[in-house]
């Protein structure tokens, strides 16, 4: 599913070329020129939708910050337990991250302080709240430690999440983005689980693993 629900409205079919473009480019690189020679529509038609590429872009994040959260709120619902939530957390990650260049945040935050706003928004509100229903959820499961400070954990959690955008640390030449947070996001788990909670990460580590391997199997028919 793609985070932004086209209907075909020329309006949603902006913000859809956008967000692609950018997530395989990054923001800077992507011009308006560009758009609109994607969309085979003049820079004046989008104009008449977005007053410039600030707000075209504080539009794109706000659209996948809502799916974002949506898909969250769908995870803890069909989740089995707290572990079994997070690793449906990195599934969605996974998608996102396959093919997103790693340049977007850095971007987003130089150039379209509005739109990394909304984000900040987002990741210190709305992302602090989920880990913290599902630390605390981990707990009364007996799956996570009750002997650690959560609010320092979930907010060097928060941090860490962000770390392998960092191009200084992280190099796009070097590492795959959804690698590196796949690695952070584990080490995180293990880092607050039980023995019990240790047991059941190395199950759906596995249940994963064979998942991928038919998958890549199913493929190679």
């Amino acid at each position: 599913m793609h985070p932004i629900m086209a209907n075909h409205s020329n309006k949603d079919r902006i913000k859809l070329t956008t967000h692609d473009l950018v997530m395989q480019y990054g923001i800077r690189s992507v011009s308006m020129d560009d758009i609109a020679a994607h969309l085979g529509m003049s820079k004046k038609t989008i104009y008449q939708y977005f007053a410039d590429k600030d707000e075209l872009v504080a539009a794109v994040v706000e659209d996948v910050i809502k799916f974002n959260q949506q898909c969250c709120i769908n995870d803890r619902s069909v989740s089995k337990d707290a572990v079994h939530e997070i690793f449906l957390a990195m599934q969605m990650m996974q998608d996102m991250f396959e093919n997103m260049n790693p340049s977007i945040l850095y971007d987003l935050e130089k150039f379209h302080p509005g739109a990394f706003r909304l984000f900040q928004e987002h990741k210190y509100d709305f992302l602090y709240q989920v880990l913290k229903e599902n630390f605390e959820r981990g707990v009364q499961e007996d799956l996570f430690r009750n002997d650690i400070e959560m609010d320092v954990v979930i907010k060097a959690r928060l941090e860490s999440m962000m770390l392998a955008f960092n191009q200084q640390v992280f190099p796009k030449n070097k590492y795959r983005l959804v690698d590196v947070e796949t690695q952070l996001t584990e080490h995180y788990l293990f880092g607050i689980a039980t023995l019990k909670g240790h047991k059941l990460i190395l199950k759906y580590q596995q249940d994963r693993t064979q998942k991928t391997k038919r998958n890549e199997k199913n493929m190679a028919k």
